[in-house]
């Protein structure tokens, strides 16, 4: 059974690749007959020459190969001091129905060495990455945690379901279904419950004798991580978490979480102030300009337009990651356009307006907007949960009357609201499937408290005393029900520690699980 008739050829691209050999005529029609009988072998895209290389279940060799459609790999290439290596896992939308009755997907994952160990019999890490829905970053060079993990694992970067290589859910190919119910449908497929059963499909198929791996969850990796611990213990040799331990509470968290972030946010808003002093009426004067023009905003580049209080999104990445107050300060240096013509109307630059537009990830990265709220629901919607608690704060966060006030105008957190749908250009037409998935009442159970409680995999996590985006009271309430779990508290990190520490993050939690960090 296939998404839509026959899988669009992008959605196969993965699947098959180019090489100095021709493949005949019956090896592309036996790969490809599971996926679509309706897709000539005269289709343009098969023309493609490239040999691709199958690898066995359990397989002993890590560059061993069979003839697994269900799993393809590449052959070796490098970046400087990593090889790497690209596979790709042909995976149902819906492990309910069965491998054989579900639609099928792609999920890519890059796996990553230290150059020269290619065919050392390395134990595995699996990555989890952020989001929901951003793919892994793509390796240009062996830096960071990244260089530290390959000197005694071989790295797996699992491009989640819907994000990257993965069967990407994007603005244009969202497009494809006919009804905002349609891909409500199929957008509920897309969280951490099925994100783990990708993983434990891709372990099974690239470990070997699908031994247990090591998985290392930065964000909602980590939510994901403690969805995995909930559900396939097994699969896990152990478990590194770094800034990513979710409320676990059945029904819909978010409300609390929400609470929990804007004082929190509130925090980070005088501490940004106190850092910049000057950006206090810098802002006020923009939020007045804003809220002075026809439509309440301008244009922006895209054809969205720019609130009051769609500025005061900025403080999503701004007031919570590494280098994000610096970041969000020289953006403000350059707000306006300079005055060449006297008489001139003052205008904000375009410089600033594009700036804007690519400090977020909405047009490339629309999961994150649709599903973020989602992530904290167990069967209970969510109601737009931000949005119902901004309004029991209203008061500290209207941002023209702060700005008509005098008072600095207050950022937002890591926040979803309804309008955003109406302001931002490329969510416009996702809009009635926003209001749909934030009315879905039946989402699946993500954590299984019991299993937590008797958990027996060795688990360390890094907790940021001031994380804006996993609060330290929630991660502390969660930690107290997974048996076991070892904490590293601080507050030298932000919640992109494990990007911004280099190395230091990943070994001190494996020091942690090794003997090198004493319990007492």
């Amino acid at each position: 059974m296939l998404l839509t008739h026959a899988l669009p050829s992008r959605f196969l691209k993965p699947l098959i690749h180019h090489s100095s050999r021709i493949l005949s005529s019956s090896q592309t029609t036996t790969l490809l007959f599971s996926f679509s009988h309706s897709l000539s072998l005269s289709n343009p895209f098969l023309s493609h020459s490239r040999r691709f290389n199958l690898i066995p279940m359990k397989a002993q060799n890590p560059s061993a190969v069979d003839s697994s459609a269900d799993h393809v790999s590449d052959d070796w290439y490098s970046v400087p001091e990593i090889r790497l290596r690209d596979h790709w896992f042909t995976v149902p939308l819906d492990y309910s129905q069965g491998f054989h009755s579900s639609p099928k997907i792609s999920v890519f994952a890059r796996e990553v060495v230290a150059v020269g160990k290619e065919e050392q019999p390395l134990p595995y890490l699996l990555y989890l990455q952020g989001g929901p829905g951003f793919e892994c970053s793509r390796p240009t060079e062996s830096s960071g945690w990244i260089q530290k993990a390959c000197e005694e694992f071989r790295v797996i970067l699992m491009d989640q379901r819907g994000t990257g290589l993965s069967t990407p859910l994007t603005v244009s190919s969202m497009l494809q279904f006919k009804s905002a119910d349609e891909l409500a449908d199929f957008l509920k497929h897309f969280r951490a419950d099925n994100i783990v059963k990708d993983a434990e499909f891709i372990r099974v198929r690239l470990v070997p004798d699908a031994g247990p791996w090591t998985i290392l969850g930065q964000s909602f990796g980590g939510f994901c991580a403690v969805t995995y611990l909930s559900f396939a213990p097994q699969g896990l040799k152990q478990a590194l978490l770094t800034g990513g331990i979710p409320p676990i509470g059945h029904g819909c968290t978010a409300d609390s979480v929400y609470k929990a972030c804007f004082e929190q946010v509130i925090n980070q808003n005088d501490k940004y102030y106190k850092r910049y002093p000057e950006d206090v009426k810098i802002v006020q004067e923009l939020v007045n300009y804003l809220a002075e023009q026809e439509g309440g905003g301008v244009a922006l580049p895209s054809g969205g337009i720019l609130t009051p209080r769609g500025l005061q999104t900025l403080g999503l990445s701004g007031l919570g990651s590494g280098a994000g107050f610096e970041r969000m300060h020289y953006m403000f240096e350059r707000v306006w356009d300079p005055t060449l013509v006297l008489g001139a109307p003052k205008r904000i630059s375009y410089y600033f307006l594009s700036s804007f537009e690519k400090w977020s990830s909405f047009d490339t990265n629309p999961l994150y907007a649709l599903l973020h709220e989602s992530i904290y629901c167990q069967g209970s919607p969510s109601k737009w949960s931000a949005n119902r608690i901004r309004s029991e704060v209203e008061d500290k966060f209207d941002a023209v009357r702060a700005a008509r006030e005098g008072v600095p105008v207050l950022f937002t957190g890591e926040m979803i609201f309804p309008w955003m749908f109406d302001e931002i250009h490329a969510l416009k037409q996702f809009k009635d499937v926003a209001h749909i998935l934030a009315e879905k009442k039946d989402w699946p159970p993500l954590y299984d408290v019991h299993v937590l409680n008797k958990n027996k995999v060795p688990v360390a996590a890094a907790v940021y005393y001031e994380d804006l985006y996993v609060n330290f009271k929630l991660c502390m309430e969660t930690a107290s029900q997974i048996a076991g779990i070892r904490l590293w508290i601080t507050n030298e990190f932000m919640h992109s520690g494990l990007r911004d520490g280099g190395s230091k993050v990943l070994d001190h939690l494996l020091s942690m699980l090794n003997g090198k960090k004493p319990l007492f």
